[in-house]
This record gives C-alpha cells, sequence and structure tokens, in this order.
C-alpha cells in the first residue's frame, strides 16, 4: 500500500470530512472516483484534458479520503497517474509532429485541423450511440481524424496551396490524429487503471 497523500499533508479539518460516511460511505466515493476518472478518460476522444482532468481527481481523493484502509490512495498513485498523463502528452504530440506539420502543413491548416478534430470527434460519439460502449469510441476516433483531415486540407485550400498537396497534407493530418489520441487514450488507461486498483487493492 502506498504511503498515505493525506499524511504528508495533514489538514484533519479538511480531510476528517469523510469519517462522519462510514464504511458504506468510503466504498461509495471510491465508486465516484473510479467513475469520474473513466468518464474524464473519454474526455480525450474530444480533445479535451481528460487524462488530467483524472489525475487531479486522484489528487484531490488521495488528499481528502480516509488516510487509513484498503480504499486509501498514497503518493506513488498519484505519481504514477502524473506520469501517465504525461506519456500520453508526449505521444500525441509526437505523433502530431510527424503528422500535418511535418508534411508542411501551413499554422492556418494546423489551426483548423485541431477544431476540425473536436467537431468530428464529438459528431461521431453522437453517430455512434446506436452501437453500445465501443460504438462511440470508435465512431469518434474515426470522425477525429476525419475532422482533422478536412480542417486541415480547408486551411490549405483557402492558404491558395493545390488540391493534391492539401490532400497529402490532410491524409497526414488524419493519421496524426488518429495515433495521437490511440496513444492518449492508452496512456489514459494506465491513470484509470491505477485508481480502479488503488481502490480496491
Amino acid at each position: 500500500m502506498f504511503i498515505a497523500f493525506s499524511s504528508i499533508a495533514p489538514l484533519a479539518a479538511i480531510s476528517s470530512w469523510t469519517s462522519w460516511l462510514g464504511s458504506t460511505g468510503n466504498v461509495l466515493l471510491a465508486v465516484l472516483l473510479v467513475v469520474l476518472c473513466i468518464l474524464a478518460w473519454t474526455a480525450n476522444l474530444v480533445a479535451l484534458p481528460g487524462n488530467w482532468a483524472a489525475v487531479l481527481l486522484l489528487a484531490l481523493y488521495a488528499w481528502l479520503a480516509p488516510a487509513e484502509g484498503r480504499m486509501n490512495l498514497g503518493v506513488g498513485a498519484v505519481l504514477g497517474a502524473f506520469g501517465c498523463a504525461f506519456v500520453g502528452e508526449v505521444i500525441e504530440f509526437l505523433a502530431g509532429a510527424v503528422g500535418a506539420s511535418r508534411a508542411g502543413a501551413s499554422r492556418r491548416a494546423t489551426i483548423y485541423a485541431v477544431i476540425g478534430s473536436m467537431v468530428g470527434a464529438t459528431l461521431g460519439a453522437v453517430v455512434g450511440v446506436p452501437v453500445p460502449v465501443v460504438g462511440s469510441v470508435i465512431a469518434a476516433i474515426l470522425f477525429g481524424g476525419l475532422g482533422a483531415m478536412a480542417g486541415a486540407m480547408y486551411g490549405e485550400w483557402t492558404n491558395g496551396k493545390p488540391w493534391r498537396e492539401s490532400w497529402t497534407i490532410g491524409h497526414a493530418a488524419f493519421w496524426g490524429r488518429t495515433a495521437g489520441v490511440l496513444g492518449k487514450m492508452t496512456a489514459g488507461l494506465g491513470v484509470v487503471l491505477i485508481a480502479l486498483l488503488g481502490v480496491l487493492v
């Protein structure tokens, strides 16, 4: 078991607020943590900082939750989650670097690619709803890539570049966005697992 986070920064007046909950309340608090971390993790699909939100939730839980017992989290868990989130950002950055920008995309195309990926991923998440659970995830990833491609192509086209060159940059934006979000989601899954195992083990 990790060293309790609250023991390093003891603020009894704040952290003891959970004592009145009892064991049932502590279980509910742990379940809420895992559910919120999963929701934050899915926010990565629409280009929101879901991994960092999950890390913040873990840190808050470690600070406020009981310092003893099976469902406490320690510094190690929070640092591990931070590491996973950081790796996710590195993967996303590298994927973008070998994507549209490396293919010669202009700044305008890069901005439109980001906007397009957010719109596309949001639309995909809605379109995929009829297929439970995996439908929204797969559609959000696919539509996010298509949105990045469309945005990059539009940005280059309005910049005066020919269709063939715009297509090449759009193609690179698609694969860069898709690889980036897959890498970030994989790293974010590590954060979710740390939260889950932290309150179970």
